[in-house]
C-alpha cells in the first residue's frame, strides 16, 4: 500500500499530515500527487469526498516551499465555485501548511472588500477565491495574476452548473501561459472537455471510478408521492414532508433538507416556519455572514432543520447529523450520495428518505442504478383526499330516473309521469270558496245557466228564467 511518505512531499508537509492522523493516499491522491510534484498539468476526474482537496493542497506547498510572494501578486491560484468550498479549502491549507512561512488570503463574496484588500497588499502565496469576487478584485486594479505559478479549478462541473465558465476562461487568459494547471471535475462534459483540450498541456490524466455506494449504516428509504390534484402539488408535497418530519420522533435531532433550487429551499423554509419547525435556509443568495452564522447554528444543536440548496451545502461538515432528506430527486445522481453522505459520519448511523414524484422516475432510476440497488419504499405518510364522485362514474347510486312530457298534440293526450319520477308542483290559481249544496241552501236549478255555472251573471240568469216562463 502505498504511503504519503513515498510521495516526495516536503518533510514540513509530511509532518503536518502525520499530526492530522494521515498515513495513506487516498487513490486521487496517490495518483495526482506524483505527476503534480512533476510540474505537469494534471486532469483529475473524482467525485466529492474522495480526497481531492489534499490532492492539490500537498503538492501546491511543496512547489511553493521556495520563493517569496509579491504585493497584489499571488504565486497561486485556487477557484471553487462556492464559498463553503472555497472556505474549506482555506482551513485545509492551514493544517497543511502549518510549519511553513506560506501565506494566504480567501476572497469570497459577502465578507468586506477592505479586509481582502489588505491581505492581497501584504503579497500571498496562495490565493483561494470564487471567480465572482476574483474579478471584482481585478477590475478594480487591485490583484494582478501574471505572477501566478500554479493555478487549480476544482469542481469544474459545479462551475459549468453556475455558469461560472466564461469567468474561469477569462481567468484563465489573464495568467501567464507558463503557468501549472491542476484541474478536477466530478464528470466531463463536451464544455470542460473543451476547456481541458484549450488550457491544458498534454495533462497526467488521473480518473477515480464515482463514488457509487453510500455508508452502510445509513437506512434509505424513498416515498412515491402523486398530488391529488395538479394545482396543488406543491402544498401536498409540503404536508408529506412535515409528516416524514413527525414520524421519526426522538431519533431525529437534526437534519438537513435538500431542495433543487434556492427558491424551493425559501418556500420550504418558510412553510416549515409557518407550522412551528425550527429551520434555516441556506443557499447562495444569501449574505455570508449570515450563512457562517447559520451553519454556526446547525453545528451547535440551535437549529434543528437545516433547508439546502447542493450548491450550498458543498463542504459541510457537521458529524452529527441524524437524517437527511431529499425533498427533490436531485439531477445528477452522484448527488444522491453526497447529500445522504452528511448523515452516517464517524461511526454513526443515518437515515435518509427521499419524495419521488412521478416527473423524477428517470433521475430516480439513474439514482438506484448507480447505486447498484433497489431502494426500500416507504407508504406515503399523508392519506390522499378521495376525489369526488362524478356521476358517470357513481355506479352504486341510486339516481330518479327523469321522464320527459311530450308535447300535446291536437286529439292527443298527454303521456302520465312514471311512479319513479318526481312529482312536479304547480302553483294553483286560487278558487272562490265553493258554497254548500245543502238541501236548505239548494238553488233552484231552473234559474243555472248550461255552460256557465254558478258563475253566470245575475241579469243573464233572469233572462233565461224569463224565457223559460215563456215557453
Amino acid at each position: 500500500m502505498t504511503k504519503f511518505t513515498d510521495l516526495n512531499l516536503d518533510a514540513k508537509v509530511l509532518k503536518a499530515i502525520a499530526e492530522a492522523g494521515y498515513e495513506s493516499p487516498t487513490p486521487i491522491q496517490a495518483g495526482a500527487i506524483p505527476p503534480a510534484l512533476e510540474g505537469r498539468d494534471v486532469l483529475g476526474i473524482a467525485q466529492t469526498g474522495t480526497g481531492k482537496t489534499a490532492s492539490f493542497t500537498l503538492p501546491m506547498i511543496t512547489l511553493l516551499k521556495r520563493g517569496r510572494a509579491r504585493a497584489r501578486m499571488p504565486r497561486s491560484l485556487v477557484l471553487c465555485p462556492t464559498r463553503e468550498l472555497a472556505a474549506q479549502v482555506a482551513e485545509n491549507f492551514d493544517v497543511y501548511a502549518k510549519h511553513t512561512k506560506l501565506t494566504k488570503a480567501l476572497l469570497i463574496g459577502g465578507v468586506s472588500f477592505k479586509e481582502q484588500d489588505a491581505a492581497i497588499d501584504r503579497g500571498v502565496d496562495v490565493l483561494i477565491a470564487t471567480p465572482g469576487r476574483l474579478i471584482d478584485h481585478f477590475e478594480r486594479g487591485k490583484l494582478l495574476l501574471t505572477g501566478v505559478q500554479v493555478m487549480v479549478v476544482d469542481e469544474a462541473d459545479r462551475m459549468l452548473d453556475m455558469g461560472f465558465i466564461p469567468d474561469i476562461e477569462r481567468i484563465f487568459n489573464l495568467t501567464p501561459f507558463t503557468r501549472q494547471t491542476l484541474f478536477f471535475s466530478a464528470t466531463m462534459a463536451p464544455e470542460i472537455e473543451r476547456i481541458t483540450n484549450t488550457f491544458l498541456q498534454a495533462p497526467a490524466k488521473v480518473e477515480i471510478a464515482r463514488q457509487a455506494t453510500a455508508s452502510e449504516r445509513i437506512e434509505q428509504h424513498a416515498v412515491m408521492f402523486k398530488a391529488s390534484r395538479k394545482d396543488r402539488a406543491s402544498s401536498e408535497k409540503r404536508k408529506v414532508l412535515r409528516a416524514l418530519i413527525d414520524a421519526q420522533g426522538d431519533t431525529l435531532q437534526n437534519a438537513v433538507i435538500f431542495c433543487n433550487r434556492k427558491s424551493d429551499v425559501d418556500i420550504c423554509f418558510k412553510s416549515l416556519s409557518k407550522y412551528g419547525y425550527d429551520a434555516a435556509p441556506i443557499h447562495g443568495d444569501l449574505d455570508q455572514s449570515q450563512r457562517n452564522a447559520t451553519l454556526d447554528k446547525f453545528r451547535a444543536g440551535e437549529i434543528k432543520l437545516l433547508v439546502a440548496s447542493d450548491v450550498a451545502a458543498r463542504g459541510l461538515d457537521v458529524p452529527s447529523v441524524t437524517h437527511v432528506f431529499n425533498y427533490d430527486v436531485p439531477g445528477h445522481p452522484e448527488d444522491y450520495v453526497h447529500r445522504i453522505g452528511r448523515t452516517g459520519r464517524a461511526g454513526r448511523d443515518g437515515k435518509a428518505i427521499m419524495i419521488v414524484e412521478p416527473r423524477d422516475e428517470k433521475n430516480f432510476d439513474a439514482v438506484e442504478k448507480l447505486i447498484n440497488k433497489e431502494i426500500p419504499r416507504l407508504d406515503n405518510p399523508v392519506k390522499a383526499p378521495e376525489p369526488k364522485q362524478k356521476p358517470e362514474d357513481a355506479d352504486n347510486a341510486e339516481k330518479p330516473k327523469r321522464t320527459r312530457t311530450r308535447r300535446k298534440k291536437s286529439g292527443e293526450p298527454v303521456a302520465e309521469a312514471t311512479q319513479e319520477a318526481a312529482p312536479k308542483v304547480e302553483k294553483q290559481p286560487e278558487q272562490k270558496p265553493r258554497q254548500s249544496r245543502g238541501r236548505s241552501q239548494r238553488r233552484d236549478r231552473d234559474n243555472d245557466v248550461i255552460g256557465m255555472g254558478d258563475d253566470a251573471p245575475a241579469f243573464i240568469r233572469l233572462s233565461f228564467a224569463e224565457r223559460r216562463a215563456a215557453s
